[in-house]
Order: structure tokens, then sequence, then C-alpha cells
């Protein structure tokens, strides 16, 4: 890993999306390697809490979609840095609701893009793609997905088509507009500041039962049953948030303008390694819960190469997953007060699905 402390001091970054799981992270992360940054934050609260957003001089934040003309007007060209994180979270409330996906996660990438596509001081565009969108769609042996340009049109949600979509905006704008754009392509992050149940009610469970480490923990933690679909055959790539966070800022200072980086720990997991890791962790006995396959997802095994990431940008994950995953039940355990509140918000609608 690169030393990147003081890089972005006496500089102003955007963050759109700031105030969600990741980009929350970043923004930690910058205000303390650099500590006279200025970060402009842009986020609609629909996925996020507010209580991710520090109370910091250094620290503005507006609320509303950067697809929002007006929010966009605002915008300057003083920015050196522009992360775009800001998503429609996730593949279940894109599949219940295409046209809020669109809105939320295709057309904030175009409208910023449009709009910053003449800015001069913007050293670097970050655009955070999905590992999921280029993965060969099997639940035979998978192989490690590299970043080719090749694209299978079959996808399994909107959201993994928005991302993808992204993905050929910012070669575009990259191209056309010489736009100094640079994709990170997320495998599965976890981690602190993951909040179950965060934002607005978006039609589905999915809305509180968000991804899977910070679903099996909280439950495991109450000691319930952990569900495993289609037996927990399907394996992921889990990478620790603060290993994002070092790769999405190693892509803003070391990236090449128009490539894409996976930020991976290159290390293939299954769902039921991970529900057993995580009840040997929280001593929880309840047996498992195994349940039919889920209609919808056909991205059983998949895995990111971490290499291009490595040589080109001297980024590799530094946190094992054993003590990764210790710290996100440690910092659960400290803040399951706050997560129940939040998942409480959801809790009429919920009941009225079960209905």
């Amino acid at each position: 890993m690169r030393d990147y402390s003081s890089a972005f001091n006496h500089l102003k970054v955007l963050i759109v999306g700031g105030a969600g799981f990741v980009g929350s992270n970043l923004v930690a992360e910058i205000l303390q390697s650099s500590p006279e940054a200025q970060i402009h934050i842009v986020d609609n609260l629909l996925s996020a809490e507010l209580v991710n957003v520090p109370v910091d001089a250094r620290v503005t934040f507006t609320r509303g979609s950067i697809a929002d003309d007006a929010i966009l007007e605002q915008l300057r060209d003083d920015y050196a840095y522009i992360f775009h994180l800001a998503t429609y979270h996730g593949n279940q409330s894109s599949i219940h609701n295409p046209l809020a996906d669109h809105e939320n996660n295709t057309l904030t990438t175009l409208k910023l893009f449009e709009k910053i596509k003449n800015f001069t001081n913007c050293r670097k565009v970050v655009y955070s793609s999905a590992g999921c969108a280029v993965a060969e769609k099997t639940f035979g042996e998978a192989c490690a997905s590299k970043e080719l340009d090749i694209v299978n049109l079959d996808m399994d949600s909107p959201y993994s088509i928005s991302k993808i979509i992204g993905e050929f905006y910012a070669k575009y704008y990259g191209k056309q507009h010489r736009l100094p754009i640079v994709r990170a392509r997320f495998q599965n992050v976890y981690g602190p500041r993951e909040i179950l149940g965060a934002g607005d009610w978006r039609g589905t469970p999915a809305t509180v039962w968000r991804n899977v480490i910070p679903t099996f923990i909280y439950r495991s933690l109450k000691k319930e049953a952990l569900p495993l679909e289609n037996g927990g055959i399907a394996t992921r790539d889990f990478i620790y948030v603060q290993d994002i966070v070092g790769g999405l800022i190693h892509c803003a200072l070391y990236g090449e303008s128009g490539e894409v980086y996976n930020l991976a720990s290159g290390k293939e997991m299954t769902i039921l390694e991970l529900a057993q890791t995580i009840n040997d962790f929280t001593n929880n006995p309840t047996p498992l819960e195994f349940l039919p396959k889920r209609s919808w997802d056909n991205s059983g095994k998949r895995f990111g190469c971490p290499e291009k990431a490595s040589e080109d940008l001297g980024f590799k994950a530094q946190i094992s997953f054993g003590e990764g995953l210790q710290k996100t039940i440690a910092w659960t355990q400290m803040q399951l007060p706050m997560i129940e509140k939040t998942m409480a918000k959801h809790a009429e609608k919920i009941s009225q699905l079960a209905v």
C-alpha cells in the first residue's frame, strides 16, 4: 500500500453518497489522513442515515440527489477529486422498482458526468461499479473476474444493469470530453457503519435486511437462525470497508484515466462457511435455516482478481477476513440500540407484507 498521508490537504473533495456505508468511511479516512482537506457530501439519505455525516467544520453536507438540477447548479469547478458512490441499494430493491433504480442509479451518474464534463480543476473522478455486473453467472467452479471490458447481457437485476451503464458513460465521457474517470469495481464490502434499515422504505424486506454480513451478524447476536438460500453454496469475495476506502483513494491518486480496477481480496468464501464462522464468533447455538434458491439470483459463485490493482496502483487488501469480521461484530454490538431504532422505522410495513 502506498502512503497517502496529507494527499488531500488544502484540496476540496466531492463525495456523492458520502453519508452511506462506504462513503462515510471514506469521509472519515480522508479527514484523518489529510486534516486540512475540505469535503462536500451530497446524499439524499435514501439508503443512509444522518448519523454517518460528521459534525465537522471541514465538512459541508447537502441533502438531496445529485440528479436534482438545483443541487447540480451549486457545484463549482473547485473540486480536486470527485468520488461518485451514490447508488440505489440494491439488487432486490431494484427488481421491485426498476424506475426508482434508474432514477437513483443510472440518471445520477449521467447527470453528474454531464455537469462536470468541462471542469478543468478536477484531477480524478472515481466511479464505484460492481463486480457482480461483470462476473460469470455460474454455480460451478468460478474463475477470478478480471478487468475485461466484456459484458454478458444476461443480468440478474436492474441494479447490475445500472452499474454497467455507469461504466459505459464513464468510458464515453472520458473519451469524448477527456473527463479523467477511473472505475472501481467493488466486491462484497462489509464493516462498520453499514446500518440495517438505513434510509427510506424501498418496498421490500431488503430495505432492512441489507447485505449478508450485517444481516447474519445481527441475527446471530440475537441467537436466531441464519437463513441460507440454496444450501449456502454461493461464494463471494468479502473485502473489509477500510480496504475498499484505501482502494478508492489509490484509484484517485494513482489510477489511470479510462481504466478499471478490481477492489477485491481475491479470496472466495461460501455463504455456508460465512454463516458457520459468524455463529462461531458470536457463540450462536441455533441451527442454520436452509431455504430454496432465490429465483432471480444466478450469480452463484464469484470473486475478483486483485492483480491489476496491486501492480498498477500499489493497492492490496490488508485486513484478514477474521480480523475484519471481529471488528464488525464488535461495532454491531456497540451500536445495537441505534441499529434497532433504525430498523424499527420499517416495522409496520414489514408486518403488512407478512399479512
